[in-house]
């Protein structure tokens, strides 16, 4: 049997461990977030720029002039439509793995 202990201890071991168990998975969530969203605005702004730049370039074609003027502004919007169809498709999947796949002879917790 453990020795008696006074319970002074008790409200200080309580802060550690509810400090342990929470504040600190929110810190390395919030971290995990914060690199997520700033990857995610940059991706969003190199392709717009690509795709602005694609436009560019086919506006400055001459085979796209007077009633052919509105053929670069869809291509930019499909090549933007496929990319996000792209990324909207990669959405939940893990990497290497897949959704479906579970134990396969049964084996699995009970």
């Amino acid at each position: 049997m453990a020795p008696d202990r006074p319970t002074g201890d008790l409200p200080e071991m309580l802060k550690r461990y509810v400090r342990q168990e929470t504040l600190d998975p929110l810190r390395t969530l919030g971290r995990f977030v914060g690199f997520g969203l700033a990857g995610a605005v940059l991706l969003a702004a190199g392709c717009l720029l690509l795709a602005v730049g694609g436009l560019r370039l086919l506006q400055e074609w001459d085979g796209l002039d007077g009633n052919w003027s509105w053929v670069p502004y869809l291509a930019a919007a499909a090549l933007l439509a496929v990319v996000a169809a792209l990324a909207a498709t990669r959405i939940g999947r893990e990497s290497g793995s897949s959704v479906e796949s579970g134990p396969r002879d049964g084996a699995g917790p009970a």
